[in-house]
């Protein structure tokens, strides 16, 4: 617990109790009524009480405990709230709400308590939370404590510094199918270059310095041709996963189910994670208010600040931000930092027309792109069924200007999205 900030109002709950209770008065005198005429008396009074009441004060000592601060997504986390009195003053009407992360829903139980409070007492509450992937700080506990007329209450707010910290494991089951765009360096794409390699490209005439290891022996037996076997090479690439987290790609299927922006975010965890252990330099970047970016790397220092970036920072939180946006202005920021050998995976729903826009934009200056997608569309209201027949439009266009689209239903494993879009891509 580290400060308080206290604030003291009236509710006006009590507001026209006296010309009520003056009103009662006059009748029960006027009609010789003792019962009225009690009853306005004690109204009287009681206005009288409330006037004359002063804000309580609230002395508390707040202690939360969380089961796990370092959950894996999905686990369930159990909180305990403890508030102690550790004043002189019994508080009559205390009312505690916990500051529960707007990202971290509540699964059980609930953060919310009304009590009484003598000195040296505690009051508890309990629930459980759905962890989920990013750093998520709990909000400081709200206190209103009410004096007994109800009249005037203390608003307090006390920081109780508590924080989730969800990262993923992030799993190596997904095949991604590369597009043909290298590096210099050796890897797992196969190219159209003749050279070393596993996979027969073509013979040529030896030239001096060719390894014998490459010299087609079986020609030269029966013809006598001193020739050379090149095979097609496979090299390293430079991809950046670049995610829209746009407030567009926020979109869901329904309340409760995780948004598009969700999906994305596991899914360019698991492509990290298979590119980086096949050798490919690997990068990652945000389409969206937040600025996020990590250029092409590779190791295993480089797999650990990818994966956390996915995890914790601000840019891929899973509750939008309020941030203002030019997204014309954020393309232009995204291209120049892109190494002009590096293709990219766009990771984004395509609900709106600007989102194929950056695809084609990116694959123009010479970015191969790779377009995964998230349906969040659903088809229960009209409205859901024109949004989906929308972004089929879109993805028919894409395709027909020459981007790659995986359209990735969520129901689906990414794995068997990436391996029937790869198929259709050797056709």
């Amino acid at each position: 617990m580290t400060s308080r900030r206290q604030r003291i109002r009236e509710t006006n709950r009590l507001r026209g109790i006296s010309a009520v209770a003056l009103l009662a008065g006059a009748v029960g005198v006027l009609f010789n009524n003792p019962v009225v005429l009690l009853g306005g008396v004690v109204g009287v009074a009681f206005a009288a009480y409330a006037r004359t009441a002063s804000a309580p004060k609230v002395e508390l000592d707040v202690t939360r405990e969380v089961s796990d601060d370092e959950p894996l997504p999905g686990d369930d986390v159990h909180v305990r709230l403890t508030v102690e009195n550790v004043g002189q003053n019994t508080l009559a009407d205390l009312r505690i709400v916990d500051g529960v992360p707007e990202a971290v829903p509540v699964t059980d139980g609930s953060a919310r308590l009304g009590t009484a409070l003598r000195p040296g007492k505690s009051a508890r509450l309990e629930y459980t939370v759905e962890a989920e992937r990013g750093e998520h700080d709990f909000d400081p506990v709200l206190v209103v404590a009410r004096d007994f007329s109800g009249a005037i209450e203390t608003d307090l707010r006390i920081d109780c510094e508590t924080t989730l910290t969800c990262v993923p494991k992030l799993g190596t089951t997904v095949d991604v199918p590369l597009r043909a765009q290298t590096t210099q360096y050796t890897g797992r794409v196969t190219t159209d270059t003749g050279g070393s390699g596993v996979e027969f490209h073509a013979t040529r005439e030896y030239r001096p310095g060719d390894p014998l290891s490459r010299v087609d022996w079986n020609r030269m037996a029966r013809t006598g041709e001193l020739t050379t076997v090149d095979f097609r090479e496979e090299k390293a690439a430079s991809v950046v996963l670049l995610v829209d987290t746009r407030e567009d790609a926020y979109l869901a299927r329904g309340e409760g189910e995780r948004s598009a922006l969700q999906q994305s975010v596991d899914a360019a965890g698991k492509v990290l994670t298979r590119l980086l252990d096949s050798g490919d330099r690997v990068g990652i970047a945000s389409f969206g208010p937040e600025t996020c970016w990590l250029a092409p790397g590779a190791g295993h220092d480089h797999q650990t600040r990818a994966r956390n970036l996915l995890a914790t920072h601000q840019a891929f939180s899973p509750v939008p931000s309020e941030e203002l946006f030019y997204p014309t202005t954020r393309l232009k920021w995204v291209r120049k930092r892109l190494p002009p050998s590096s293709q990219v995976v766009f990771f984004s729903p395509l609900c709106d027309d600007f989102a194929p826009n950056v695809a084609r934009r990116l694959d123009a200056a010479g970015h191969l792109v790779t377009v995964v997608s998230p349906d969040p569309t659903g088809d229960a209201t009209p409205g859901q069924r024109f949004a989906r027949a929308q972004r089929r439009h879109r993805i028919s266009h894409l395709r027909a200007s020459g981007v790659r689209v995986v359209d990735w239903d969520p129901d689906e494993k990414l794995g068997a999205a990436l391996a029937k879009t790869g198929r259709r891509w050797s056709v």
